[in-house]
Formats: C-alpha cells, sequence, structure tokens
C-alpha cells in the first residue's frame, strides 16, 4: 500500500511503519517503557500543524491489530493536542477511533470507560468550555462525591464536547470496515455499515488526519486525577491498514 507522497511518517524510538503489497503496518517490537516509542503517519507536517480537513467528510479505513497493545492506538482526526518529547500543549479537539490499555484513564464521558477500544469525539475549545476553567479546581473536588457526579457531571462533559461509545476490544482481532461521516452539526461512526455512535458533539475546526500505534498512557478524570508515562512492551504490536479513504 502506497501513501501519497505528502504525507509524512513518524518512527520514534522503536516504532516502524512498514507498506507492504496491500496494506500498512504500523508497529512497535519489544521495548522498553525507558523510551517514547511510536510508528505513525499523518497527512500533515507534525511541525507545521497544517491541517487541511473540516466537515462535511467522510473517512473510511479497512482496520485490525495484532498483539497485546500497550499504551494507545487508533485513527481519525486531531489537533495534535500532545506527543511526548515536543513543547506546547494544544486545548483538544478530535474525531476518532481511539483504543487505550490499561492504565490508560480518561473517563471524561459519563458511564464510559477509562479505557478501551471507543469511537469518540472531543471538542474542548468551546466558550462553554473557557466559562467553568476557573471553577475547576472546586468542581474537581465536587465530582469526587458520586452524588453530584450523577447529577453535575453531564455540564462538564457537554462544556469538553465528549461524545463516546465504548466497543467491543474483539474487533481488533480482525479486519473490519470503520467510517466516520463527520457534519458541521454531528458525525455519525460505524462499524462494518452498523452505526455505534450518533452525536451533535463535534469540532469544526481544521483537523490533521492521523493513524498511530505508541506505549504511552494517559489519566484524565472528572475527579482530577491527571498522570502520563510510558508503558513496557513485551511482544510486538501493530495496527494495520488498508483501504485509507477520506472524502
Amino acid at each position: 500500500m502506497r501513501l501519497p507522497d505528502d504525507w509524512n511518517i513518524t518512527q520514534l524510538g522503536a516504532g516502524q511503519v512498514s507498506s507492504e503489497d496491500t496494506h500498512l503496518r504500523l508497529s512497535i517490537p519489544l521495548a522498553t517503557a525507558d523510551h517514547y516509542h511510536d510508528a505513525q503517519i499523518t497527512d500533515y507536517i507534525p511541525q507545521q500543524l497544517n491541517f487541511r480537513h473540516t466537515p462535511p467528510l467522510k473517512f473510511s479505513v479497512t482496520a485490525r491489530a495484532e498483539g497485546d497493545i500497550q499504551g494507545t492506538a487508533g485513527f481519525g482526526f486531531w489537533n495534535h493536542m500532545y506527543v511526548p518529547g515536543e513543547r506546547g500543549f494544544r486545548i483538544p479537539q478530535a474525531v476518532w477511533f481511539f483504543f487505550g490499555s490499561p492504565p490508560n484513564n480518561m473517563s471524561l464521558a459519563k458511564g464510559g470507560s477509562g479505557h478501551g477500544w471507543k469511537a469518540a469525539t472531543f471538542d474542548a475549545q468551546s466558550w462553554q468550555f473557557y466559562g467553568l476553567l476557573p471553577l475547576a479546581p472546586i468542581g474537581f473536588l465536587l465530582m469526587r462525591n458520586r452524588t453530584l457526579y450523577d447529577a453535575l457531571w453531564g455540564i462538564g462533559q457537554s462544556a469538553i464536547g465528549v461524545s463516546e461509545a465504548t466497543l467491543e476490544p474483539s474487533l481488533l482481532d480482525d479486519f473490519h470496515t470503520y467510517t466516520i461521516d463527520w457534519q458541521p452539526n454531528g458525525a455519525t461512526f460505524a462499524v462494518d455499515g452498523t452505526t455505534v455512535l450518533q452525536t451533535d458533539s463535534v469540532p469544526t475546526k481544521p483537523l490533521g488526519f492521523i493513524a498511530w500505534v505508541d506505549n504511552q498512557y494517559a489519566i484524565v478524570t472528572p475527579q482530577g486525577n491527571f498522570g502520563w508515562g510510558l508503558l513496557d512492551v513485551p511482544q510486538e504490536q501493530s495496527l494495520i491498514l488498508r483501504d485509507i479513504l477520506i472524502t
């Protein structure tokens, strides 16, 4: 599978990107948590953030994983919010399929899981988010009370534009076709033609395409728990892609 000439390949640490006859393999062989390892493709240059995609847009890819992924992996569109080793952090925006292994914990959707395979959107670049930001310290404390969390977190979730649906991890064992129909007023995610998430919470600013596998984890919770780290990769882990289409 040949990538367009203007796409960018990133191989950090032990990360490897290889093109085979019908597909693309993003992989990390045996590696340790002493370093960040990443295999990724983007249709933008990370140093330039030359994003090209806005709604309306349709995306599809056929994908599967190999190995027990330790870290994160996925594909879709984001604003290059943060990459280990790079300076700067951007308020996050994303429309993507995302996998995170434990101890990854980004349980920002009410009732959702902090890790696993999911379809998700994220758009914290809104006036609602900036309006609530000064209240964040007291908000973290309030969210530690289960009753208050159940009653109030919906407001926080709406402000950061989070919408997600948990997918069966076993989907990653075989090839399946993943699609995103991203419109100005919403997005529809599907697997093999079956809708798994429909949401009106989507970014509208330009984003860049990314597909990746790495060995990092992140912790961000409504209760104010934050963390980041790297994981050992005890066996080769890969994300295999074919038939990438963006229209």
